[in-house]
């Protein structure tokens, strides 16, 4: 998978291809990414990238003469066939929410993305309007530019690709993971089995898988129902809930109308 991402911040990303476990997406080449620097597609001596805004008001824009010089140039180098062009993808607090199964539906695919990493005020619309495909949101904040955003996402898709994890089962017990119907996962526990005179959940140490899972499976939905009631209305709504799950439920919390 080839990522292709237009910064003013080439470095910004370079620690996090060299660290930690997705390391391994990079540095097998399972997941490919190019750093484009939009100042070098700027022109005049100051090399600028921005203007004032049109209307006033504070801060500056992005202008769109830049950005679609470096857009042609990836897609030149990309050199792809006209019907099978990788979209262009816009970090911005107008996108699409991202979630898991949109993160999982991106890694399944191989022709990857364009990425523009926006500043400022944001980007002249007409860029938007001419060249973005989607855009994308990692939630109701803002950010001081779409690099942060872009390395998360990264990051989420990456541990997602083939080998990158130690253990292949990893991710499949991720919070939000159809394997988990969409729900927050479990705590979990490591030794010693006493620390500060709180002791391991004896279901855990029983030795016995299917008590062991049914523990976990109590977990996961009491958790999600104190910090995230919307996904157990989807799991219900999708049928994925079953009596003994709805028994669980009304057990933790009988006065919740979840």
């Amino acid at each position: 998978m080839r990522i292709d991402v237009i910064t003013l911040f080439p470095d910004l990303f370079e620690p996090f291809t060299q660290q930690g476990v997705v390391r391994r997406a990079y540095d097998s080449g399972v997941v490919q990414l190019r750093l484009w620097q939009l100042r070098d597609f700027a022109t005049g001596n100051y090399r600028r990238i921005d203007d004032r805004p049109f209307g006033g008001g504070p801060g500056m824009v992005m202008a769109a003469q830049p950005l679609a010089d470096a857009l042609a140039a990836i897609r030149s180098d990309r050199n792809e066939p006209a019907d099978q062009q990788a979209p262009v993808v816009l970090f911005s607090p107008q996108g699409t929410t991202l979630t898991h199964e949109r993160v999982s539906a991106f890694a399944a695919e191989d022709k990857g993305v364009i990425v523009v990493c926006g500043r400022y005020e944001g980007i002249d619309q007409r860029f938007i309007d001419r060249h973005v495909d989607a855009q994308w949101s990692l939630g109701d904040f803002v950010l001081s530019g779409g690099e942060i955003a872009a390395i998360a996402w990264l990051d989420a898709v990456a541990r997602l690709m083939p080998g990158v994890l130690g253990d292949a089962d990893s991710h499949g017990q991720d919070s939000f993971n159809a394997a988990l119907d969409g729900l927050l996962d479990c705590p979990h526990y490591t030794r010693p089995g006493t620390w500060e005179g709180a002791t391991v959940p004896t279901p855990l140490l029983s030795g016995n898988h299917a008590a062991i899972a049914a523990y976990r499976r109590q977990q996961s939905l009491v958790a999600t129902a104190r910090s995230r009631p919307d996904l157990i209305h989807a799991a219900r709504v999708a049928g994925a809930l079953s009596k003994a799950d709805e028994v669980i439920l009304k057990a933790s919390a009988p006065d919740s109308p979840i």
